[in-house]
Order: structure tokens, then C-alpha cells, then sequence
């Protein structure tokens, strides 16, 4: 089903979008744009047609034009390409529409005051899940994340539950698929053994990551649900390893699970 305003799949099979636009055009101008945007500090016009695989010519045509639209900005200095203000612009609007901001940050933050640790969330793409929205601890040494970065789905608390409470035929084929490159010294590399460690996660309702994703930092993560039982989103705590135990962060979970349970009641309808 789509609406008027968006592309056939005729068009799109076709190679023409219903802009006009051949889709192929669209395609790689959208593979530059998240390119971009995976490079915040700045990528260059040969990186950018390197890792796109559009020839250079072409990529710097269609970057100039995303240029123009606001969406990337150009950078003399260093001749690099980075995210525009029309894109920060775009990112703040979805942040809003799904409730990000105005509803799960008093949420959040009720949580860090009240556990003194980083809380984040994450969602769902792909072979990988997307940080949403962070709150600092108060701390000195805590734990940073960059809202609108991937994150590896094995190997962290948040990965496994949103793998965990995926539906059946979506967790088993990410189970098959995702990648297990190790990220830190305890990482689940063996296929079977992040099974086991997903069923457990379903089974008790929450994840932990013990120095897996990143050396000296541990995690516990719930699920957000929807009043219907689907997995919206993932909710964590994070904490440097010389601080919090394994134990202490499980002790938490009940925090976690009532705040997942008034997000998953409050946050919008994707």
C-alpha cells in the first residue's frame, strides 16, 4: 500500500521516480547523504566516491546539490563534506515525531538521578541497532554515546534485547545473520552461544553486557513494549566496570522495567 506522495514500485522498477528523477539518481544521492552523516568530522570527495562506489564525478555533481538543499555543508578549510544544518534540522523533527525528546527525556532523566549512571536508547535497524537518545550520568567518568550512531546488536545489552523480543521470524533470521566481530574482550564471537544468551534475555525479561562492547564498561537493558506486546525500543543503563558489578546493574532492572513500561504506554506509534 502506498499514498499518492510516494513512489510506485512500478516507478521505481522502471527507474524513474515519481519526481521525474531517474531512481538511480535518488539512490546514490541518498547513499552520499548517509555517508555524510556517518562521518560528522568531515569525509573528502575521494572517500566519499570510494566508499560509495559512484565515480567521483558523479558523487561530487550530486553532493554539491545536497549542498545547496542544506543537507551537507562543504568545508574549504579541509575540503570535507559534513552533515548540514538542514539535516540536524530533520534529525531534531523525527526525534520529536517519535518522541525521543519532549516524551522519553524527563523519563530518562528520572532514571539517571535516581541510578547515577547513563541511561540510553536504542531501536532497531537493520543487522544493527540506532542510539535514539541519551542521558549523561553525573559522575566524572561515565559512559558517552553519540545518539544517531549504529551500534553492534551481539555483543551489547540493548542488541540482545531488541533481538530477544523481535518477532520470531525477525530474531531468527537476525541470529543467522549478524555479524560477531569482537568489539571487547568478552564479546560473543560463537553463534550458538549468542542464541543461548538471546533465549535467556527473553526468558528473564533483560540483557546484560559485561565489558563485551567496549573494555571496562558494563550494561543491563529492558525492552520498551507497546501495550500490544511488540518491541518499540531498547532501554540501558551504563556504567564504567571499576564501579558497578554485574549485580549492581541486575539490581536495577526493576527501575528500568517501569520506566520501559510508562515509555512503551506514552512514546508515539511509529
Amino acid at each position: 500500500m502506498h499514498t499518492d506522495d510516494a513512489p510506485t514500485d512500478d516507478a521505481l522498477t522502471s527507474g524513474v521516480s515519481d519526481l521525474g528523477v531517474p531512481a538511480d539518481v535518488v539512490g546514490r544521492a541518498v547513499r552520499l547523504l548517509l555517508l555524510v552523516g556517518d562521518h560528522p568530522h568531515g569525509i573528502t570527495l575521494s572517500e566519499l566516491a570510494r566508499e560509495s562506489g559512484v565515480p567521483v564525478s558523479t558523487s561530487h555533481r550530486l553532493v554539491n546539490t545536497l549542498c545547496r538543499e542544506g543537507l551537507v555543508e562543504f568545508e574549504p578549510a579541509g575540503k570535507r563534506y559534513r552533515p548540514g544544518l538542514r539535516l540536524f534540522q530533520l534529525g531534531q523533527q523525527a526525534g520529536r515525531a517519535y518522541g525521543f525528546a519532549g516524551t522519553a527525556l524527563p523519563v530518562m532523566q528520572r532514571v539517571t538521578r535516581q541510578t547515577e549512571e547513563a541511561t540510553l536508547m536504542s531501536i532497531l535497524d537493520g543487522t544493527r541497532h540506532l542510539y535514539v537518545h541519551y542521558v549523561d550520568g553525573p559522575l566524572t567518568v561515565g559512559v558517552r554515546s553519540e545518539p544517531g550512531r549504529h551500534g553492534p546488536l551481539h555483543c551489547t545489552s540493548m542488541g540482545k534485547v531488541l533481538m530477544a523480543f523481535a518477532p520470531d521470524a525477525v530474531r531468527d533470521d537476525l541470529l543467522d545473520r549478524v555479524d560477531l566481530t569482537p568489539h571487547g574482550p568478552n564479546s560473543i564471537t560463537d553463534r550458538d552461544q549468542l542464541r543461548e544468551a538471546v533465549r535467556l534475555a527473553a526468558e528473564r525479561g533483560y540483557a546484560t553486557a559485561d565489558e563485551e562492547h567496549h573494555p571496562g564498561l558494563r550494561a543491563v537493558a529492558v525492552p520498551i513494549l507497546r501495550p500490544g506486546g511488540d518491541v518499540f525500543a531498547a532501554l540501558s543503563t551504563a556504567a564504567p566496570a571499576f564501579r558497578r558489578t554485574l549485580d549492581d546493574l541486575v539490581a536495577m532492572v526493576p527501575l528500568l522495567r517501569s520506566a520501559a513500561t510508562e515509555l512503551g504506554a506514552r512514546l508515539p506509534s511509529r
